[in-house]
């Protein structure tokens, strides 16, 4: 699965921006109310920019309407992740595992190639997300990495979903741009339970800017990359090399939030991250 250099430097400057906003959340007061904040805040700088693209295809509206749905689910299960773990806990597996899903249903479901390296890779994802799931003894890390197993399901379902969709849109960045207005206002809804006023909770106008518009900001571009690049690549490809995130991840935790994961768990993130590469090459 052969990637153009300027799809690989989409897709990885597109996950080191995934990575940020994923500290950004983490670090928050109320995990619920910064993931609420950047769904509202992504669909609102989406709404404003939709007017000035093509419509999608009608063909693509039905992958539009099925990640909306996903979308919604996938916001739920990252703040409830990182409400009870920490980064280098939870990022890695719902990043690792989604590229090994990914490929699996490209290649099953699709008829997209995936070699003897591919299975490999997938095999070492397995193992270093066993290994990550391995118990540390800390209250709600177990309910942490399911909620993240979770997530890479959902993940695992919107990529091959949007990589179709996109596809079909003939407008690939307002098609992007329409899978984060979508469900904005649903998400933040289940998210808060209906009480907006949890937006500002022990929160300055600065925070929420830099939280909400910052957040919504990387989140849109790093995705809007992601989708361009599988116009140009095999679906299962960029799912991989947009895995390089969970490498950013951890070494954000580490910088910004203080995380300092220990020898199983780096060794757990560097088999998920080798087994991310290989999938790519297999």
């Amino acid at each position: 699965m052969i990637v153009p250099p300027i799809a690989l430097a989409a897709v990885v400057g597109g996950a080191g921006l995934h990575a940020a906003w994923n500290v950004g959340i983490r670090g928050g007061p109320n995990r619920r109310a910064s993931t609420a904040l950047l769904a509202l805040a992504s669909g609102l700088i989406g709404a404003v920019a939709l007017p000035f693209l093509p419509a999608p295809a009608a063909a693509a509206w039905p992958h539009l309407a099925g990640t909306a749905l996903l979308h919604i689910l996938y916001f739920y299960l990252v703040a409830e992740a990182y409400s009870l773990g920490a980064v280098s806990l939870t990022y890695p597996v719902m990043r690792g595992v989604a590229p090994a899903l990914t490929a699996t249903i490209a290649t099953l479901g699709f008829g997209e190639h995936l070699g003897i390296g591919g299975w490999g890779g997938l095999f070492l994802i397995s193992f270093g997300v066993a290994l990550q799931a391995q118990r540390y003894g800390k209250p709600g890390e177990t309910r942490a990495l399911l909620f993240a197993l979770a997530n890479s399901i959902v993940i695992a379902l919107y990529t091959v979903n949007d990589g179709l969709g996109v596809r079909l849109s003939h407008s690939p960045i307002a098609y992007a741009l329409w899978t984060f207005v979508l469900p904005a206002i649903p998400a933040s809804l289940v998210l808060l339970r209906g009480r907006i006023s949890l937006l500002f909770t022990g929160d300055t106008v600065r925070s929420l800017l830099r939280r909400g518009v910052g957040g919504a900001l990387c989140s849109i571009v790093s995705y809007s990359l992601a989708l361009w690049a599988m116009t140009r690549a095999p679906i299962g490809a960029i799912a991989a090399l947009r895995e390089t995130a969970m490498l950013f991840g951890v070494l954000f935790a580490w910088w910004f939030l203080a995380e300092r994961p220990g020898g199983r768990r780096l060794a757990a993130l560097a088999l998920i991250a080798l087994g991310a590469v290989i999938l790519d090459l297999g």
